[in-house]
């Protein structure tokens, strides 16, 4: 039978784990698919911050889940938040979620009238 000191440490264990999994989840580059993915839209939501930035953009009726990058990545490529505007026309260069289903692509460079903003310059 196990005892309480134990079960505590499995139960810590078990919690540790699961947030560890989950924040991979939802950040880097796993639930990407391979290869490089363009989509062209207007903006309709924005979140921007940390962890990283959200956006809704409308692209053909489709409305896209896109991840952007932390503050810091864009101070470090030139990119204001003032950027960003509803009704903005953006293009994402970038990697769309492997699960075929999910509307979703994290943003490698964005592109606002013709100038190009790289988040992840390592990624080129």
């Amino acid at each position: 039978m196990l005892n309480r000191q134990t079960l505590t440490g499995a139960v810590t264990a078990l919690a540790v784990a699961f947030a560890a999994l989950t924040a991979s989840a939802h950040h880097g580059w796993r639930w990407t698919a391979d290869g490089n993915f363009a989509l062209t839209g207007l903006i309709e939501e924005i979140e921007l911050g940390n962890p990283h930035g959200m956006l809704t953009v409308n692209a053909d009726g489709e409305r896209w889940t896109v991840e952007v990058g932390q503050p810091w990545r864009h101070q470090r490529a030139g990119l204001a938040d003032e950027e960003f505007e509803i009704g903005r026309e953006i293009e994402v260069i970038g990697h769309r979620s492997a699960a075929s289903d999910e509307l979703r692509v994290k943003a490698e460079r964005v592109i606002f009238d013709g100038e190009t903003f790289v988040l992840y310059p390592d990624r080129d």
